[in-house]
């Protein structure tokens, strides 16, 4: 199961810190319609509704002992007589099996909403990784590779088989099979605890629980529907509302209620989350990441995690943030300033303003300056309707229909979640199965991300296995009164993970590994963050905005607004950004310090004081999945925006670009690396004038 959140070998070496020099430099239950038609093909679909703790165990055992038959037979054939199909191919075999039981199994620990089951998920998921970390330690299984590799068949090999082969033979270096057995057994004890670590510091932060209570007063700024919403209680015979650290809750507060004392104690529990335990989880891991680096003859876990990532340097990345953070000053003093005349008009206070009200005072300039107001903007964007034109979209965009699958709701994790087909319009053929589970609940994973639940493959019979992902997010649920309505940044949110679930789905990689979204870390942003470009165009406003009252779409005159407040703080946005690659590298980088120093120690990269007694790497989740990697949301940005630049060119069709963006970015997955594909989709070589321009550095 992978996980693409709104958080392999591709460039040598040289080359990405030609690129890193100069990119920065250049000039130069829901009412969604979707299509009734039938699908002349099933996909098999696992039944997680009626999934017990009895079958999350059994499920796992069946996993391991197929895994164990498969490398036993792998490991069996003599030398003279290894070929791709009994050697490489069983490997893939292998990775597909521990795909589908964590999408089967694992997945019920980020979305069951029974707390007990998610607990033996939690642990039958680290019981599946250990043991797929000790596959990857077989000396046995990296012995017959190395067997097959020597053989002369392999000229005639397909580019991906190849590939395949090339790949798995580096996994089993980066595991340290070329070393002596003493230090291989340590590896595989520190890989072991390490995985150990990321399962419980994810959960610590998906339990976690806190909120503040206010007064209806304390909640000025803040509309009716949103108040609604909240839980109550009583205290001494006053009615108090509690507002907690779910997006819903969390960020429209920090966004709009007046009350500044009220926003910081919020942002302070919000950057406290899960500290009283995580904090030693982390220091914990990235010790275990530092000593295994050093096992495997690398400098530090950054320099190992990004030898196969398109950065593959560490001095690249670090100057690819620098050289922005330094681009970026001159506006971050402009949009300070702006921030702080907002706040001395408001309030009478001169001088800087704090981090815990940065957002506000943003949507006061938007409020007061451009007469937009995110509740007002969010009235026009119900779910229904923004999924609704979110499907025609896509649908135009890569040419497939998206089938509602009401009939198949029964075997789903949770009633909310939704399942949908994609279907090729032509043949009337379901290519891949997709859930949108979209509101909040106790224990679930608490941001936005795309889960891989089953990858696309080639089965032996010629067939394709039909991939099958999610989509899990934290919006607004729907009341009696009100739709989820979703506010502007909301909608850009959706587009970006559906991006997710295209790239996820619409492969068609004949191997697991290189299934979908099984691209270079710092890339594998790039295809999505390419898609909210849609959320901007005033003409794809206009025809999926619809008030939830009225059925009128947005105005002209406020997506015209709407737009020119675009870069409104935009510097600070960024720079926070810039932060948090910086901060996560600087933990990989860095031996032996506390989080804490280096934490406070970066700091000023925000342009703000270090928020005292905060401790917000507790939960920071991208640790464990991104670590060494946060960097590539803003590294692959810039290829995202440049990719847009396709649409934009005189007499470019949605259909047309559309489809070349399927054949050369989607369908490929990681069969090539990822600068070839760029290259094929642009037809150049990629810059950066387009992301310059989206932070507003740039006409």
């Amino acid at each position: 199961m992978s996980v693409m959140c709104r958080p392999c070998d591709c460039m040598r070496s040289g080359r990405a810190l030609l690129r890193a020099r100069m990119i920065i430099r250049r000039s130069g239950n829901c009412g969604y319609r979707s299509s009734d038609r039938r699908t002349t093909m099933t996909i098999d679909t696992p039944n997680w509704a009626s999934t017990t703790a009895d079958d999350i165990e059994r499920g796992v055992d069946a996993a391991i002992r197929t895994v164990e038959r498969l490398a036993d037979e792998l490991v069996s054939v003599p030398d003279g007589r290894r070929s791709f199909e009994n050697t490489v191919l069983p490997l893939d075999e292998i990775s597909n099996v521990f795909n589908q039981a964590s999408g089967r199994f694992g997945f019920l620990s980020q979305v069951s909403a029974n707390a007990e089951l998610r607990d033996v998920a939690h642990r039958q998921e680290e019981r599946l990784n250990v043991f797929a970390a000790g596959i990857g330690f077989r000396e046995d299984i990296d012995r017959a590779l190395k067997a097959y590799a020597t053989r002369a068949e392999l000229e005639a090999l397909p580019d991906d088989a190849r590939r395949l082969l090339e790949f798995a033979l580096r996994d089993y270096r980066r595991n340290g099979l070329d070393l002596n057995k003493e230090t291989r057994d340590e590896l595989q004890s520190l890989q072991e605890r390490l995985v150990g670590l990321g399962i419980e510091f994810r959960k610590k932060i998906d339990d976690y629980q806190d909120h503040i209570e206010v007064s209806r007063e304390e909640l000025d700024g803040l509309p009716d529907a949103y108040i609604e919403r909240l839980r109550t209680v009583e205290v001494d015979g006053a009615v108090r509302y509690r507002v907690g650290l779910d997006y819903p809750e969390l960020h429209p507060f920090l966004d709009a209620a007046h009350d500044g004392e009220r926003r910081r104690e919020l942002f302070h529990k919000n950057h406290n989350k899960a500290a009283d335990t995580n904090i030693d989880i982390l220091e914990e891991a990235l010790g275990v990441r530092s000593s295994m680096a050093t096992l495997l003859g690398f400098e530090s876990w950054a320099a190992y995690a990004l030898e196969i990532k398109m950065a593959k340097q560490t001095d690249a990345v670090l100057e690819f943030l620098v050289d922005l953070e330094s681009q970026l000053q001159s506006k971050l003093a402009a949009d300070l300033a702006r921030l702080s005349q907002q706040q001395e008009r408001r309030t009478g206070i001169a001088g800087p303003i704090g981090i815990s009200d940065w957002r506000y005072y943003t949507n006061q300039v938007i409020q007061e300056e451009y007469q937009v107001d995110p509740f007002e903007v969010a009235a026009y964007f119900p779910l229904d309707a923004v999924l609704d034109g979110m499907f025609r979209v896509y649908e135009e965009l890569v040419g497939v229909k998206f089938v509602r699958r009401p009939d198949v709701v029964a075997s789903a994790w949770h009633e909310d979640a939704q399942p949908f087909d994609i279907v090729d319009p032509a043949s009337g053929e379901a290519l891949a199965r997709f859930y949108m589970d979209l509101y909040p609940r106790p224990g679930k994973f608490g941001h936005a991300a795309a889960f891989t639940l089953r990858g696309g493959r080639r089965l032996s019979d010629d067939g394709y296995q039909r991939p099958i992902s999610a989509i899990v997010a934290n919006f607004t649920k729907p009341t009696e009164s009100s739709p989820s309505l979703l506010r502007h940044t909301e909608v850009v949110t959706l587009f970006h993970e559906f991006g997710h679930i295209l790239h996820q789905t619409l492969t068609s990689s004949r191997y697991t590994r290189f299934s979908g979204t099984r691209v270079e870390r710092d890339f594998v942003e790039a295809p999505s963050q390419m898609l909210e470009h849609w959320c901007w165009q005033p003409d794809m406003l206009n025809s999926f905005s619809r008030h939830y009252e009225t059925g009128d779409p947005l105005p002209a005159s406020l997506i015209g607004r709407m737009i020119e407040a675009k870069h409104t703080s935009s510097a600070i946005a960024t720079l926070r950004q810039v932060y948090f690659s910086r901060l996560d590298l600087a933990y990989h980088s860095e031996s032996g310090r506390s989080t804490d120093e280096i934490a406070r120690e970066l700091h000023s990269i925000t342009g703000f004081p270090f928020p005292e007694d905060t401790h917000f790497q507790a939960g920071f989740g991208h640790l464990f999945g991104y670590d060494a990697g946060y960097y590539g949301y803003l590294w692959s940005r810039v290829f995202g925006d440049d990719m847009f630049t396709r649409f934009e060119e005189p007499g470019a069709s949605v259909s047309t670009v559309g489809a070349e963006y399927r054949q050369h970015i989607l369908e490929p997955g990681g069969t090539a690396d990822a600068d070839q594909l760029i290259h094929r989709f642009l037809g150049r070589e990629p810059n950066a004038d387009a992301f310059l321009r989206e932070l507003g550095l740039a006409t």
